[in-house]
């Protein structure tokens, strides 16, 4: 690369991690934690004895699963407002990245708790335990170490999805990227630097993972 380009490289590289801290990390957290909320109350849904609620947590995630998105963005953003609600890029983006969360989320959740052996449901009840005790107290606990890992896969894919926001004008790290390759046309260094960015959060978020998981090993039926 000439000096040219890396001047251009030295130059973006505090807004484009500027932006990464004031707006990817933030859409990712705000976003994973809404998602994981509705991906617990969808699992629970799901495996309810209550037939038309499991229904609607099924179709939800069905269609949550069966289209791209994108899509689920520029309904947000774009289709809305044609029904009169209109919502600003960033509040457009955490309701769209965590409607996906959930869905995906849900399954992964309800398998984990379908995998807690019903004696830890019937021992529970046996002491007095009632079902949102039992499920706080015995069997989220337990069914966390399931968990951990496909989730933490979701919350890196949403790390790397958050670039979607771009498209509807968040001002995110791959928005940063391209304004600043845009005059210069030199895309290919930028958009080398707003993958080494991408690629250290999910460095960072694997070794965090690691962790999690050790410390959630005590929860482990023996």
């Amino acid at each position: 690369m000439d000096p040219a380009t890396w001047e251009l490289i030295g130059r973006n590289l505090w807004p484009m991690l500027r932006a990464t801290v004031t707006m990817t990390i933030p859409l990712t957290a705000i976003s994973f934690v809404i998602g994981l909320v509705l991906a617990l109350l969808l699992a629970l849904a799901r495996i309810s004895s209550i037939a038309p609620l499991s229904w609607l947590a099924r179709v939800y995630i069905s269609i949550i699963r069966g289209t791209p998105l994108l899509v689920q963005l520029f309904i947000v953003f774009y289709a809305l407002p044609q029904l009169g609600l209109v919502i600003d890029p960033f509040p457009s983006a955490i309701i769209a990245f965590s409607l996906n969360v959930g869905g995906y989320a849900a399954e992964v959740i309800r398998a984990a708790i379908l995998s807690i052996p019903k004696g830890q449901w019937e021992a529970a009840q046996t002491i007095g335990m009632g079902y949102p005790t039992t499920l706080r107290r015995v069997i989220l606990p337990q069914a966390a170490r399931t968990a951990v890992p496909p989730l933490s896969n979701t919350l890196i894919s949403l790390v790397k999805d958050t670039s979607l926001a771009s498209t509807i004008l968040v001002t995110e790290l791959l928005r940063v990227a391209q304004l600043a390759a845009a005059p210069t046309f030199d895309f290919f260094a930028l958009y080398g630097v707003a993958a080494v960015y991408y690629w250290v959060l999910c460095l960072l978020l694997s070794s965090v993972q690691v962790r999690v998981e050790t410390r959630l090993e005590r929860y482990v039926a023996r």
